[in-house]
């Protein structure tokens, strides 16, 4: 009887602390929408970033942002957060078809594969006008 009450306490509190995620919209399926949900997680990875072309791949797992002093950021999907790197010297990318592949000079951050469309080829093109390595 005791293991049968510590086994349905167990289960009523795995619901309770699930039921209080949800409410507080941790985890999810979180994705960039639009432009300014772009720009709004540019300004907080680094404040003052004011993006003039914005890139946001298909399935908004991230996107590429350039500001007026061709300064490019990268955005990615971290878990139910978003992490940036800003681009300041040529990363190694690759093209492939309507995807593009951009390797950070940041190890940790990754390799970020953005779907872009028909906007991959225009983006490749501008990345390797940045400053070499």
């Amino acid at each position: 009887m005791d293991q049968l009450l510590q086994i349905g306490g167990s289960l009523l509190a795995i619901l309770a602390l699930a039921w209080l995620a949800g409410k507080m919209q941790l985890g999810g399926d979180r994705r960039i929408r639009s432009e300014a949900e772009a720009r709004e997680l540019a300004d907080e990875i680094m404040t003052g970033f004011d993006p003039i072309e914005i890139a946001i791949d298909r399935a908004g797992y991230g996107a590429l942002l350039r500001d007026g002093d061709g300064r490019v950021m990268v955005l990615r999907r971290h878990g139910a957060h978003f992490a940036g790197r800003l681009l300041d010297r040529r990363p190694t990318a690759r093209l492939d078809q309507n995807l593009l592949t951009i390797e950070a000079e940041d190890r940790p951050f990754g390799a970020v594969t953005l779907d872009l469309g028909r906007q991959a080829q225009v983006w490749a093109a501008s990345l390797r006008r940045l400053e070499a390595r």
